[in-house]
C-alpha cells in the first residue's frame, strides 16, 4: 500500500489569566507564530551574550478560545480520518497547571466545558449511529502510567486500590499494545461517558485517608491544588465491517488521547515526600521523551530508544508510526513562567520536524475473499476455453460432471475391463478421478463377491474355540490344504487373510461332511446364540433411546410456547401480515435497481462520447496548427476555407455535443429518480421492521389477559402503546423525569447523554464517601455505636 508521508501538527493554547504578560509574548496576526521578548538582566553587566528573542511557527495559535472551538481546530478532521482506517493521536504536553487536563477532559458541570475526549466519543457514535453502509464497533480503554506502573483505570479494583492483573507493553508485528488492558465495547455515548466519569471517582487515597475526585492520582503543590502525577492515555478503538458485499475491506483504526503530566521546577513547587519522588519520575520520563522526539526529527539517526520508559514505549506508533499525530502546547501566559512557556515551545518546534506514514489500515474479510477467489476461478475458466478452442478442444467442460458423464465414463470402464476397447476418453482432471473411483468400485465389489462364494463353501470357525479348531485338524489333510491353494480362485488378501483367521475346512469325505456338519451346526448355533445376545442388546438399546423420548416431546412443547427467534418470525411476517408491504417493498427495490442499471449504462456511454470528443479536438488541432504553418486560404469574404476532412470532424463533434448534452440531462433525471426511489424503499424498509416489531410484540411478548384488550373490538388499537407501557400499564415517573429533563437541559437532547452519565457518576461517588465517612466513623466505636443504634418507638419502650 502506498503511505503519504506527513508532518505532526502542534498548535499552542494560552491560559486565560488576568496576569497575562502582553510585553513579553506577542501572536502573529494568522495566529500561527508566537513572539516571546525579555529584557536583558542589568545585573549581569554590559557584556551578555544571552538570548532575549525567540520566534516560533506552529499550525496554529488558540489564545481565549473556547472548548468548541479548540476541538473544531485541533480534532475534529483527525477523528473524521480516524473513521475512515487512519490511526490518530492527540496528545497533551505542558507545564503543570497549564490546563491540559482542561484540554483533554474538560468538566463535568457543565456540558459546554466538556473536553476533546467527551466530544470525540460523541462524535464517533454519532457516525457510527447514522452510518447505512457499514456497521461500526466501537471500543474503549483507560491507561495510566503512575511511577512507571501502567494501571487500568476502567479494570475492577480490589479494596486494596491495585488490579489484580498485570500489565505490559507488547510489541507486535501489528504494533505496540498493552497486554492485560481490558477494553470495554460502547453501543451509545451514554456508556462511553458513564465508563469515563466512573474512572474519573470513587478512589481511596491512603496517604490523605480520603476518597478522592478521581481515579488518576491527583496532588497539590504551590503551583496546582490538583495536579496530575500520572499519564493517561484514553484509547477508541473503531472497527468497521461493510454490511453489502463489497470490494471493501474491514477496516480498523483507533484514536489515542493523551494527556501528560506536567513538567514541574522543585524550586517553584516546592515538593516534599511522596510528591517529589512523583515529580522524579514525571521529569524523567518527559526527559526520555524529548530524546525521543530529538532522535526522531533527526534523519541520520538509526536507532530510537523507544524502551527507555513505559511511555514512550507505549507511544512507538504514535511518533513517527502509523498515525496522524497532533501534539497541543499548553502553555501559561504570566511572566514568572516564561522559562517553562519556552521549553514547551521547543518541544512542540521539535515535534513539527516528525514525520509519520499513516495508512489505512485494512484487514480482508472472508465474505470479500470468496468473491475475489470465485472471480478468480471465472477468470480462469475463461482463459482454460479460450485455449481449448485455440487447440481446437471446444467440447471440453471443466464443470463438476454430471450424471450423464458419469455413466458415460462407467461403461467404458466396463468395455475397458471386458477388453472391448483399449482406451477411455479423458480430457479433464475431474475425468481422471472418476476413471479411478470407477476402477476404486469395481475392485471392492470383487472383494465382497470372493468373500461371499468362500463363505458358501467354507464353514468358518472362530478361532477361539478351540474344541471346533481340534475337530478340523483331524479331519484335514495335505490333500484338502492343496485344493484349497489350488482351486483355482482368486482371492483378495483380505478375504484371504479372514479366512485365515477363523479357519477354513473344506467337505471332501462322508466322515468329513459329519463333522462339518456339526461343526456347521455348532457354528450356526453359536451365531443364533450371538444374534439373540445382540437382539437383547439392541432391545435395551431401544429402550433406553425410548426413554429419554418421552422428555424430548416435552421439551419440543416447551420450546412451542417459547417465542420463537426474530430471524424466523419475520420471515414468517413476509409471508402473512406484513406480505402486502413486503411485496410494495421488492416492486420500489426493482424499481430501484433497473433505474442504477439505466443510469450506469447512460454514465458509460457519456464517458466514451467524451473520450471520442477529446479524440476529435486533438485532430481538429492538429489540422489548425498544420493549416497555420502551411497557409490558411480565404475566400472573397474573408472567410477561412478548411478542407472536407475537418468540415466533417466538425460536423461529428457538433453532433456528439448535441448528444452529450441529451444524455447528460437524461443522466441528471436518472439521479433525482434513484433518489426518489431510494427514499420510498428506505420508508418501505423501515416501515416493514417497524410493523414487524408491533407485530412480534403483540402476538409473543404481551401477556394473555392484555392481549384481550389489544383485540379488534377493544379500547386499545394495535401499535398504539409501546410494548413497555403495555407490560406495565401503569403511570411512569421516569419517562415524565426524562421529558422534564430533555425540555429544561441546555443543548438537548445532544447532552443529554452527558448529563446521564455524570448524574449515575455522581450518585456512584456519593455512594462511595458515604462508604468513607463509614469507615472512619468506624474506627471511634461509641460514636458509630450511637449512630447506628435504632430507635426504638415509645410502646416499644413501655413494653420493655
Amino acid at each position: 500500500m502506498d503511505t503519504v508521508e506527513k508532518r505532526v501538527h502542534a498548535f499552542a493554547r494560552v491560559r486565560p489569566t488576568a496576569d497575562f504578560a502582553q510585553d513579553m509574548i506577542k501572536f502573529g496576526q494568522d495566529n500561527k507564530s508566537i513572539d516571546i521578548y525579555i529584557k536583558k538582566d542589568v545585573k549581569k553587566g554590559v557584556v551578555n551574550n544571552r538570548q532575549t528573542e525567540w520566534s516560533f511557527r506552529l499550525d496554529g495559535v488558540l489564545h481565549n478560545a473556547s472548548q468548541d472551538l479548540v476541538y473544531e481546530t485541533i480534532a475534529e478532521k483527525l477523528v473524521s480520518e480516524a473513521l475512515n482506517g487512519y490511526n490518530g493521536t492527540i496528545m497533551c504536553y505542558g507545564q503543570t497547571g497549564a490546563g491540559k487536563t482542561y484540554t483533554m477532559t474538560g468538566t463535568t458541570a457543565d456540558y459546554r466545558n466538556r473536553g476533546i475526549i467527551p466530544r470525540a466519543i460523541q462524535q464517533v457514535l454519532k457516525a457510527a449511529a447514522h452510518s447505512v453502509d457499514r456497521f461500526v464497533t466501537v471500543r474503549v480503554s483507560y491507561l495510566e502510567i503512575y511511577n512507571e506502573t501502567l494501571c487500568d483505570l476502567l479494570s475492577t479494583v480490589t479494596s486494596s486500590g491495585t488490579s489484580d492483573v498485570q500489565l505490559a507493553v507488547v510489541d507486535c508485528p501489528e504494533g505496540v499494545y498493552v497486554k492485560g488492558l481490558s477494553v470495554h465495547t460502547v453501543n451509545h455515548e451514554e456508556d462511553a461517558l458513564n465508563l469515563l466519569f466512573e474512572a474519573r471517582g470513587n478512589k481511596y487515597c491512603p496517604s490523605c485517608d480520603r476518597y478522592g475526585e478521581t481515579n488518576r492520582v491527583i496532588a497539590e503543590h504551590a503551583l496546582n491544588k490538583n495536579s496530575s502525577r500520572s499519564h493517561c492515555i484514553f484509547t477508541i478503538y473503531i472497527e468497521c465491517n461493510f454490511r453489502a458485499l463489497s470490494d471493501v475491506k474491514c477496516i480498523n483504526s483507533k484514536i489515542n488521547l493523551i494527556d501528560l503530566a506536567g513538567s514541574e521546577r522543585l524550586s517553584k513547587t516546592g515538593s516534599e515526600g511522596q510528591v517529589l519522588k512523583e515529580a522524579t519520575y514525571i521529569n524523567k520520563s518527559l526527559s526520555f521523551l524529548e530524546q525521543i522526539v530529538i532522535a526522531l526529527s533527526d534523519p541520520r539517526r538509526d536507532h530510537v530508544p523507544f524502551r527507555q520508559s513505559k511511555l514512550t514505549h507505549v507511544l512507538k506508533d504514535s511518533l513517527g508510526g502509523n498515525c496522524n499525530t497532533v501534539l497541543v502546547a499548553n502553555i501559561c501566559g504570566e511572566g514568572v513562567h516564561v522559562d517553562e512557556t519556552l521549553s514547551s515551545l521547543r518541544f512542540a518546534t521539535r515535534m513539527k520536524w516528525i514525520t509519520t506514514e499513516p495508512v489505512i489500515n485494512e484487514i480482508c474479510d472472508t465474505r470479500w475473499m470468496v468473491k475475489t477467489l470465485e472471480k478468480e476461478i471465472s477468470f480462469l475458466k475463461r482463459e482454460l476455453a479460450m485455449h481449448d478452442s485455440l487447440v481446437n478442444r471446444s467440447l471440453v467442460t471443466y464443470d463438476p460432471l454430471t450424471e450423464i458423464q458419469i455413466a458415460d465414463i462407467k461403461s467404458q470402464v466396463l468395455k475397458y475391463l471386458e477388453g472391448s476397447i483399449d482406451e477411455i476418453d479423458i480430457v479433464n482432471i475431474r475425468q481422471v478421478q472418476e476413471v479411478f473411483r470407477q476402477f476404486k468400485q469395481f475392485v471392492s465389489q470383487q472383494e465382497q463377491e470372493v468373500e461371499a462364494r468362500f463363505r458358501s463353501k467354507y464353514a468358518l470357525i472362530d478361532k477361539n474355540d478351540f474344541a471346533a479348531i481340534a475337530a478340523a485338524q483331524k479331519i484335514s489333510n495335505p490333500q484338502s490344504e492343496h485344493l484349497l491353494h489350488s482351486s483355482g480362485m482368486n482371492c483378495s488378501g483380505s478375504s484371504c487373510s479372514h479366512a485365515r483367521k477363523e479357519g477354513i475346512v473344506t467337505s471332501s469325505s462322508g466322515k468329513e461332511m459329519d463333522v462339518l456338519l456339526q461343526s456347521r451346526t455348532q457354528v450356526a448355533t453359536s451365531t443364533k446364540d450371538l444374534d439373540m445376545k445382540e437382539g437383547v442388546r439392541n432391545q435395551d438399546a431401544a429402550n433406553i433411546d425410548i426413554q429419554p423420548s418421552k422428555p424430548a416431546s416435552l421439551r419440543d412443547s416447551q420450546q412451542l410456547s417459547s417465542p420463537p427467534s426474530k430471524p424466523v418470525a419475520f420471515e414468517q411476517f413476509k409471508k402473512e401480515c406484513g406480505s402486502e408491504i413486503n411485496r410494495i417493498f421488492k416492486e420500489n427495490k426493482s424499481i430501484l435497481f433497473a433505474r442504477k442499471k439505466r443510469s450506469r449504462a447512460v454514465a458509460q456511454r457519456l464517458n466514451l462520447m467524451k473520450q471520442e470528443m477529446e479524440g476529435i479536438q486533438e485532430k481538429l488541432g492538429a489540422q489548425q496548427q498544420e493549416r497555420w504553418q502551411q497557409g490558411e486560404y480565404v475566400d472573397e469574404t474573408g472567410q477561412i476555407i478548411i478542407d472536407e476532412e475537418e468540415f466533417l470532424l466538425i460536423m461529428k463533434l457538433k453532433d456528439l455535443k448535441k448528444e452529450y448534452r441529451s444524455d447528460y440531462a437524461e443522466l441528471q433525471d436518472l439521479k433525482a429518480e434513484i433518489q426518489y426511489c431510494q427514499q420510498l424503499v428506505d420508508q418501505c424498509r423501515n416501515k416493514l421492521v417497524s410493523e414487524f416489531e408491533i407485530w412480534y410484540n403483540e402476538s409473543f411478548l404481551i401477556p394473555k389477559d392484555v392481549q384481550d384488550t389489544l383485540k379488534p373490538g377493544g379500547n386499545i388499537r394495535p401499535g398504539m402503546i409501546p410494548i413497555n407501557r403495555v407490560m406495565c400499564l401503569e403511570q411512569d415517573a421516569q419517562d415524565g423525569f426524562e421529558r422534564m429533563q430533555e425540555a429544561t437541559l441546555p443543548a438537548c437532547p445532544d447532552s443529554l447523554s452527558f448529563y446521564n452519565a455524570r448524574m449515575k457518576a455522581d450518585q456512584k461517588h456519593s455512594y462511595t464517601r458515604a462508604m468513607g465517612s463509614l469507615e472512619q466513623m468506624r474506627k471511634k466505636p461509641g460514636l458509630i455505636t450511637a449512630a447506628l443504634r435504632p430507635r426504638l418507638p415509645a410502646a416499644s419502650l413501655r413494653v420493655a
